[in-house]
């Protein structure tokens, strides 16, 4: 089972890498929008817990 997880990282790599490569601007857009999504989490999580200190 440990080889099937091997296999399927792999592809998802290999699928990634294509996608950077014959689509560049959109895997740019792809990755601003996870690192947007991870910022306000984050901004969340600490306004939650300051609500909880006050």
């Amino acid at each position: 089972m440990k080889w099937l997880k091997g296999i399927a990282v792999a592809l998802v790599v290999i699928f990634a890498l294509f996608y950077m490569i014959s689509r560049p601007e959109d895997a740019a857009n792809v990755v601003q929008g996870a690192f947007g999504a991870v910022v306000s989490a984050t901004e969340a999580v600490g306004r939650f817990f300051t609500s909880l200190a006050s």
